[in-house]
């Protein structure tokens, strides 16, 4: 799998694509709240309609998504779909 990766890595630079590195264990370290307010952002709701369902002020909510930014090395809410892709969403109730 490493070199499968490493190829990929090479292909991207050679058509100038920038490679953004990351870590799995990167996306662990997000707390259960920051986790559910980046899948929420992530599939395109408002800091305000965020703030709505977990009954925070979306101040609050855009102090947690600068961290979730800080924790995936992401500058942006579109680059959460690829850190965070949905099938490693957190199941309803946990």
């Amino acid at each position: 799998m490493e070199a499968f990766a490493d190829r990929a890595r090479r292909e991207l630079v050679s058509t100038g694509e920038r490679v953004i590195e990351r870590q799995l264990e990167m996306r662990d370290d997000l707390t259960v709240q920051e986790r559910q307010i980046a899948e929420m952002a992530r599939d395109g709701l408002t800091n305000t309609e965020i703030g709505a369902r977990l009954f925070l002020s979306p101040r609050t909510v855009e102090w947690h998504l600068r961290h979730v930014f800080a924790k995936l090395g992401i500058r942006s809410r579109r680059a959460l779909a690829q850190a965070l892709p949905q099938s490693e969403s957190v199941p309803a109730g946990v």
